[in-house]
Order: C-alpha cells, then sequence, then structure tokens
C-alpha cells in the first residue's frame, strides 16, 4: 500500500461460489483495473503485485480478483465457463465506483477478460502473459479470444514464453503488445540475461501506466 491508495478486502458472491476482491483504490481514480489471477497461482504473482503498488499513484484503483476455486483452497483451475461465471459475478462489484473499468488477468484470467468484454461493457482489456497455445502445442491457437476481445486491448508477454513468444502473435485486432524481454510465463528473466527481475518489473509496470494513459 502507497500514500495514494487505500486497501481493503470484499468478498463477493458468484454463481461459482464466493470471490474475494483485494482493493487498492486510487485517491483520485478515474479508471479501475479489475485484475485476476491464472490457473497457475494467485494475486501474489509479481506482476500483480508490482501494478497493484504502482497504478494507484496514477489515477487508476487495482481490485485483484482471487476466483472462486481460489478461494475455496482447490489446486485446479474449473473449466473455462466457470471462470467465466466467477468473472461476471464480481463484475457488478467492481464497477460499482461509476469508473470504467478495464478488465484483466494474467494467463488463463487473460483469456476470461477477453472472452467476457464485450457482453460486460469493460473500457479495455489488459493480457498479461496470454496463453496463445499451450507449450510444444502451437496449431492449438487461442488467437481468436484475443482477436475476439472487440476493446483496445494490451498484451504483455515474455520473450521465452513457452505458452506463445511474441513473435507467434497475430497481427491486426484491436491489441497491442509489449514484449518483456528473456521473460517466462511469469516474467521471471534469467540471471544471465542483460536485464535483471526488477527491471523487467518496472518495464510491465511503465507500459501499463503509460497504456491506461491512453485509454479516452
Amino acid at each position: 500500500m502507497t500514500e495514494e491508495s487505500t486497501e481493503s478486502i470484499e468478498i463477493i458472491g458468484t454463481d461459482a461460489g464466493d470471490a474475494r476482491v483485494t482493493w487498492h483504490r486510487a485517491k483520485r481514480a478515474r479508471l479501475v483495473l479489475a485484475v485476476s489471477h491464472g490457473a497457475g497461482g494467485g494475486i501474489e504473482a509479481r506482476d500483480l503485485r508490482a501494478l497493484a503498488q504502482v497504478l494507484p499513484g496514477h489515477g487508476v484503483s487495482v481490485a485483484l480478483v482471487e476466483q472462486p476455486w481460489r478461494v475455496a483452497g482447490k489446486k485446479l483451475a474449473p473449466a473455462p465457463k466457470t471462470l467465466d461465471i466467477g468473472w461476471r459475478g464480481i463484475w457488478p462489484a467492481v464497477a460499482r465506483p461509476g469508473l470504467p473499468v478495464v478488465s484483466g488477468g494474467r494467463s488463463a484470467g487473460a483469456r476470461v477478460a477477453c472472452r467476457t468484454a464485450v457482453e460486460l461493457g469493460a473500457h479495455a482489456v489488459l493480457a498479461l502473459s496470454f496463453p496463445l497455445h499451450p507449450p510444444g502445442s502451437p496449431e492449438k491457437s487461442r488467437a481468436a479470444e484475443l482477436l475476439g476481445s472487440g476493446v483496445p486491448t494490451l498484451v504483455v508477454q515474455g520473450g521465452n514464453d513457452p505458452f506463445g513468444k511474441p513473435a507467434e502473435f497475430p497481427e491486426g485486432g484491436t491489441h497491442e503488445l509489449v514484449e518483456v524481454p528473456y521473460g517466462d510465463h511469469g516474467f521471471a528473466v534469467p540471471k544471465k540475461a542483460p536485464i535483471d527481475q526488477e527491471q523487467a518489473v518496472t518495464l510491465i509496470t511503465d507500459a501499463v501506466v503509460k497504456w491506461a494513459g491512453s485509454l479516452g
């Protein structure tokens, strides 16, 4: 928590179970970023923590959303349809401040944000480590979900992400892509890389701050 934000936790009932939202509210917010985790981790992911720390100082309140399956203590994520149900259930709460809401997520959460953006009236989508395909199976592309977001979309992708390297992403659509050099699916960079972990995380937050500032 910073001087520019206040933190609170909210439990929200959904048709998929109770979700948990950890708010990092900007004192003078102009946007809300509602962002969820992936199938293999929670809101403690380095990129989500960094965004929650930095964005409130730039007028963006951050709602870190834990899907019902995580709140219930389960280790395996449910089917995409159930993830979408949970996301729909939290939307009225994150939209409550009456501000434009950016729908976001990392990995599986990014897919949810893209699939539901138009339906929920999202202002834009932030896709962190979008899983373009399963590792080693580029023929099983999920590009249609990304291209179908229907709203301005920022993809932040590690240069060595086995779920889809930046060069594999399709051109066109409403998305732009920022590469985190040498980063893997969790944006971890090798110790011998020309950039260190702190620089990689700063690249992510700087890119999101710049993009959020460009949203009308």
